[in-house]
């Protein structure tokens, strides 16, 4: 019976990074539908829609690469969702799970565009004035959200009296 209710658990936490997918795909999609390329729309006096590729990693690094880097980024996706996966499997904390749930949606979501498109379409524009935060997607939010709850989960067992260490 453990094992039952450890493969829900297990199919549950990939049921979100499945989900995460693909709202981020729908996103995406949306995006390239209704925005032409490079295109501001504004939402308020802090967010713009805005429809960006972006062959790189985050902040553009290594966007100006030469291409290599769609290859690497592919396969640095593929190694970590493998191992997302394995870890979600060993049955962590649902704090943890939730976590490795959020990044591994976000991976898939950004390896999906590196496999089909060739770059990542990013289109959150938040700024301030003038000053504007690089643009990114629903699966950056994820990613950023899930390594959150990580770092927060464990300085909290570090801080727990009764974590032994």
């Amino acid at each position: 019976m453990a094992n039952s209710n450890r493969t829900t658990t297990f199919c549950g936490w990939l049921g979100l990074s499945g989900l995460i997918l693909l709202m981020d795909q729908a996103s995406k999609c949306a995006v390239e539908r209704t925005i032409e390329y490079a295109e501001r729309v504004e939402i308020n006096s802090v967010l713009n829609i805005v429809h960006r590729m972006n062959p790189g990693a985050a902040f553009s690094l290594l966007a100006d690469a030469g291409g290599w880097q769609r290859y690497f980024f592919i396969a640095l996706a593929s190694g970590v969702s493998v191992w997302l996966v394995w870890t979600m499997r060993q049955c962590p904390n649902r704090l943890e799970a939730a976590s490795y749930s959020l990044v591994l949606g976000g991976a898939l979501g950004n390896m999906v565009d590196r496999v089909w498109r060739g770059s990542v379409v990013d289109f959150l524009d938040f700024h301030w004035s003038n000053s504007h935060w690089p643009a990114f997607n629903l699966a950056d939010t994820a990613i950023f959200i899930g390594v959150c709850i990580l770092i927060v989960g464990t300085i909290g067992r570090r801080n727990d009296p009764a974590h032994d260490g």
